[in-house]
């Protein structure tokens, strides 16, 4: 029970899960947060994201994290003071970092815009490409940022962190209910496909349409922000095209070759082996869940992983 404006207990996944479905539960101890942290204005909880996140009024946003994922605050807030006036779109400026209950908190700035995901289906392929190339040109410059002195940030060993996740992907796959016909597809595909590990950089890990605002400008749409930064890791570049060819540019050949050379990739480097390569981060990545992919997004023209890289992450 929430008693004298305290947040919920939350100790474990499951129970966090029900808490934060239950906003009747947690809103007096965000209220009574708010008043601790001298800031008002009407409190409206976003719809979309895996934490409760708050806007304050027209200016300010509180993200909260139950004690299974306080740590994410501390990679939350160093990630966003390293970035922030580094990049060439917006993102958020931290103004509080704290604990309260148990649960960690980050007070930050609000961004203006669209979410990208509300505009997308509108867009001519035109737009698509030009404001896909925006992003490519924010995620270089992410790559770039130098984020040795953030210690919070994971995994110690990229190398590690990889084999692990290709030990348990056929557990993991098989978990989440892909088909049989594809679970068995994946050892060979994972050998097929190696992944160089490369020099470590800076990575969001979720960009997706959800995470990306834009707004109209004299120019055509231009990306306003980025933010959702707690799932930050440091690795192989490559590993960040996983959400961005599901969650943003979902097969959409022409968008995901702008954003590319957006990125600033040679043409003469994207093909069937980097798109091929794509897909075995995608089935490597923390939150892969293919059966769900193979429901959302187009489907492949052969039941094959090599038909799924071409089709999800093709540029042809």
């Amino acid at each position: 029970m929430v008693s004298g404006g305290s947040l919920p207990e939350a100790t474990t996944v499951a129970r966090f899960e029900a808490v934060v479905e239950d906003e009747a539960r947690l809103r007096p101890g965000v209220v009574e947060l708010c008043r601790r942290l001298g800031i008002g204005g009407e409190l409206v909880r976003f719809a979309d994201g895996s934490l409760p996140v708050y806007a304050v009024g027209e200016d300010l946003v509180l993200k909260l994290y139950p004690p299974v994922h306080a740590g994410e605050a501390a990679v939350e807030a160093g990630v966003l003071d390293l970035v922030a006036g580094r990049l060439p779109v917006a993102t958020p400026r931290v103004l509080q970092v704290g604990v309260r209950d148990g649960w960690a908190y980050v007070l930050m700035s609000r961004l203006r815009g669209r979410p990208l995901g509300e505009v997308w289906p509108a867009l001519s392929p035109a737009e698509r490409r030009s404001v896909a190339a925006r992003v490519g040109g924010a995620l270089a410059a992410l790559h770039e940022v130098d984020h040795r002195g953030l210690d919070v940030l994971g995994p110690p060993c990229w190398e590690e962190f990889l084999a692990a996740q290709r030990a348990g992907c056929v557990r993991r796959q098989r978990s989440r209910g892909l088909p049989e016909a594809w679970v068995e597809q994946i050892p060979d595909f994972l050998d097929a496909t190696p992944v160089p590990a490369g020099r470590p950089v800076l990575l969001h890990t979720e960009v997706m349409a959800e995470h990306v605002l834009v707004r109209p400008g004299a120019a055509g749409w231009e990306v306003s922000g980025l933010f959702d930064f707690e799932p930050a890791m440091r690795g192989a570049a490559e590993y960040e095209f996983a959400a961005v060819g599901l969650f943003l540019t979902r097969g959409d050949a022409g968008a995901l070759a702008a954003l590319l050379a957006g990125y600033g990739l040679d043409r003469a480097a994207v093909g069937p082996v980097l798109s091929r390569r794509f897909l075995a981060y995608a089935l490597l990545h923390v939150y892969s869940d293919l059966s769900t992919y193979l429901r959302l997004l187009p489907a492949p023209e052969e039941p094959t992983l090599a038909s799924v890289a071409d089709r999800w992450f093709g540029v042809d």
